[in-house]
């Protein structure tokens, strides 16, 4: 496995991939790999003759500085992960290496069709603008044949969808195919974040409780006159009596628009909970 950390250095390697013609996995990271991550690129080593996964701390989308300074990084740690799973490169730049100064002070300007207005990019104003930023810049420098999101964070996985398939940057990435992973969960049923590296051991126990309460939301939801309103605040109850957890928002939308619905046809609910200090979320389908 090869370390990368410029871009034209990369464009190289992707260069003679490509002149070899092998097919290309890409999956985009902010590193702290995890299990999560680790089920991405194997998915990508099984499909691709090739796997890139950057591992970059992207600056642009943190609307909170602090959040930004306080994300793990260990890049040794992840990279002898990448490897053992059989990664072949690991593009992990500098933020001057991947934006000009102008890119870094700037907001990216993009086309959402009201993806980013709910959820997390309501409560994130400029969020979603640099996840946009950089995987669009990731697309057109490694120029993939397939791409790998884990539906943890479904919202920008339909925002990724978007971008590919529906907004004026379709032509410019081809044929990408966009693939969508599952959830991994600890045993515990606790979802699998690099920011649960954060949590203490007490406060990870309690986290268990977001899980726990989501699954349980799936059979309130089969109840006879059970509505999509009762559910939604049924579960923002129940998260909030748990106590160290309280609910920063939990909304049962359409999975296809994200827009409020009053069925649990096609309907997902995200939801968003602080355990402590530390931002966690996860969904859950009906």
């Amino acid at each position: 496995m090869q370390i990368i950390a410029t871009k034209q250095e990369l464009l190289n390697q992707v260069e003679a991939c490509k002149k070899e013609g092998k097919t290309i996995g890409l999956v985009p990271t902010m590193g702290a790999l995890h299990e999560g991550h680790a089920s991405l690129v194997r998915r990508s080593v099984a499909d691709n003759d090739v796997t890139f996964v950057s591992v970059f701390v992207n600056p642009t989308q943190f609307n909170n500085k602090e959040d930004l300074l306080k994300y793990p990084r260990n890049l040794e740690r992840d990279a002898a992960l990448l490897s053992s799973i059989g990664a072949t490169y690991v593009f992990a730049p500098t933020p001057e290496e991947m934006y000009t100064a102008d890119e870094m002070k700037d907001t990216f300007q993009f086309d959402f069709a009201g993806l980013d207005e709910v959820m997390e990019g309501k409560m994130r104003p400029g969020h979603f603008n640099g996840v946009v930023q950089v995987v669009s810049r990731l697309f057109y420098l490694v120029r993939p044949d397939r791409a790998y999101f884990g539906e943890k964070d479904f919202q920008q996985l339909c925002i990724i969808h978007h971008m590919v398939e529906r907004s004026s940057l379709k032509d410019t990435f081809g044929k990408l195919e966009i693939v969508d992973c599952p959830i991994v969960r600890e045993e515990s049923g606790l979802a699998r974040s690099s920011r649960n590296e954060r949590l203490s051991a007490d406060e990870k126990q309690t986290a268990v409780g977001i899980s726990r309460v989501l699954f349980e939301s799936q059979q309130w939801a089969k109840e006879a006159g059970a509505t999509v309103q009762g559910v939604q605040q049924r579960v923002i109850d129940a998260i909030n009596g748990i106590d160290g957890l309280e609910v920063e928002y939990y909304e049962i939308v359409d999975r296809t628009t994200l827009r409020p619905t009053d069925t649990f046809s096609n309907a997902i609910g995200c939801v968003t909970v602080y355990c402590g200090p530390v931002r966690l979320i996860d969904n859950i389908r009906y």
